[in-house]
């Protein structure tokens, strides 16, 4: 008795069935561990010992997971990497779009063309001084040194990640820049109030929330910063940052467009000129603008607002938690001194060179 083709074509069909079957189970199971690591790791971060210490849920996130990663390397099963990477990258373009509810052009307008010149300075003196000392100085690869300056330049950990998005950098080159941010944005937090109190800092109130917005990290950092000096400070420096947030966009735009063209540029190892990638157009970073838009005209409630920011809060730190368990501490340990000293070269400029952009803003405008 034969078997026809199409009988012997049906196990392998089944199989094929079983396989993707199983790959999808294995994805969903990832992001739920992911989810409720997440979790976890927002309690932890709720703690008073740690919420003083300003480190947000993201930050907290990526220690954990990379302490899991690398002591539990195998304590995972090995289908539910597709769940963990889903987190790391299309769940963070997600987030990194709803991030924009948290901006409005309103607020941005009450600090006016003071608070807007001071931060895009900041922030295009920073990624070009630390995407060259990166690069030129310290020898860092390409995209360890842009997602470094892009860390200390805009929104901290947010813009790791959302630089990371774009440049489709691998996990461990965010980690260090993440490190960066964590140490330098600490360290700003606690010792900015006491220049500040000391009269080192030569700076009236407003002066103040100029510098702290403009130069400290994370929202979170700059928050805590501020609320030290005095209320309208704090209401100042939280604008600033925020517009900084805002400039995220242009910035990840330009990027697109900028790796668009390198691509056309570069030379294959068989020296044949390679032709254009496509567009790296962050379609997210428009989706954040959208979002600020919406955020602006008042469309949704307060308290869907409210909750959609806690949301994307937990979605931020569950990408933030997958990156840090695909990180190994051997893939740090080749560029971390170096990505180190790229940071503290930023630190150093965003204290003495933003110091000296917050003092000729104020006699510009004042």
């Amino acid at each position: 008795m034969s078997t026809s083709p199409a009988t012997l074509a049906r196990p392998s069909q089944s199989s094929q069935s079983s396989n993707s079957s199983l790959s999808t189970r294995g994805q969903i199971n990832g992001v739920l561990f992911v989810a409720l690591f997440a979790f976890a790791v927002t309690r932890l971060a709720a703690l008073p010992a740690i919420a003083n210490l300003g480190l947000s849920p993201l930050i907290v996130g990526i220690v954990a997971g990379a302490v899991y990663g690398n002591l539990l390397p195998d304590a995972m099963p090995e289908s539910w990497a597709a769940g963990v990477n889903f987190s790391a990258r299309k769940l963070l373009r997600i987030a990194v779009a709803f991030f924009g509810l948290r901006v409005s052009l309103q607020e941005i307008a009450q600090v006016g063309m003071p608070g807007l010149v001071e931060s895009v300075a900041i922030v295009v003196s920073t990624l070009v001084i630390g995407t060259w000392a990166g690069m030129k100085i310290m020898k860092l690869d390409r995209d360890t040194a842009i997602l470094t300056a892009a860390g200390s330049a805009i929104c901290g950990a947010a813009a790791v990640l959302a630089f990371e998005s774009t440049l489709q950098s691998k996990p461990h080159k965010s980690a260090m820049a993440v490190g960066s941010v964590v140490l330098f944005g600490t360290l700003s937090m606690f010792l900015y109030p006491l220049l500040y109190r000391a009269g080192w800092l030569h700076l009236d109130t407003v002066g103040a929330g100029l510098f702290f917005g403009g130069t400290i990290h994370e929202v979170a950092q700059v928050v805590g910063a501020a609320s030290n000096v005095s209320p309208e400070a704090t209401h100042i420096a939280t604008i600033v940052k925020m517009t900084r947030v805002m400039l995220l966009v242009p910035v990840l735009l330009l990027l697109g467009v900028w790796l668009n063209r390198s691509a056309r540029k570069a030379i294959g190892a068989d020296g044949v000129k390679q032709g254009a990638r496509k567009l790296a157009v962050p379609w997210f970073a428009l989706g954040f603008l959208a979002l600020v838009v919406v955020n602006s005209l008042h469309v949704l409630p307060d308290a869907a607002t409210s909750s959609l920011n806690l949301l994307d809060t937990f979605a931020l730190t569950m990408a933030m938690t997958a990156l840090g368990i695909e990180t190994r501490v051997s893939q740090i340990r080749q560029a971390g001194p170096r990505a180190l000293t790229t940071g503290f070269i930023l630190y150093v400029w965003l204290v003495l060179g933003g110091l000296a952009i917050t003092w000729g803003v104020q006699r510009l405008f004042g």
